[in-house]
């Protein structure tokens, strides 16, 4: 039923579980696992001397931190067999990254997790899942 299924990852433990799921269902449908983890954009500023991290120093710790996330999906797969692959991309709202590379990989399914956020919280801080859920033209499937 599924041959393609992006997981997207923050290097949480719920996001772990997620992990999780992701790849037993790919084993199970015989399908390809894409990691993918978003890294935030530079933070400029107008006045461009008070930055407290060079941007390049920025980029490097991002992409170190995004391909360690990616990385660890990708051992996971690897060692249940699963076929992978993994990326990293900069963006500026992780859910438009995680749709736009659900489409550009033609994934089937979107397996992701839930913080739980409610209330108050979720209103203010808003939810990247719910984003994807909303506005995502694949399944997705939510872990919690």
């Amino acid at each position: 039923m599924f041959k393609r299924i992006l997981v997207p990852t923050d290097g949480s433990d719920i996001s772990t579980k997620a992990i999780h799921t992701a790849i037993a269902l790919a084993k199970v449908h015989g399908a390809k696992i894409y990691a993918l983890s978003v890294k935030e954009p530079f933070p400029y500023s107008a006045v461009s001397e008070m930055q407290p991290t060079p941007p390049q120093e920025f980029f490097d710790a991002q992409e170190r931190i995004a391909s360690a996330r990616v990385k660890a999906v990708l051992t996971l797969a690897e060692a249940d067999g699963v076929p992978h692959e993994g990326h990293t991309l900069e963006a500026l709202h992780a859910w438009e990254a995680i749709i736009e590379h659900a489409g550009k990989n033609n994934c089937d399914l979107v397996v992701m997790a839930s913080h739980g956020r409610r209330g108050v919280q979720a209103l203010l801080l808003g939810s990247e899942t719910q984003k994807v859920l909303t506005h995502c033209t694949v399944p997705v499937l939510v872990v919690r």
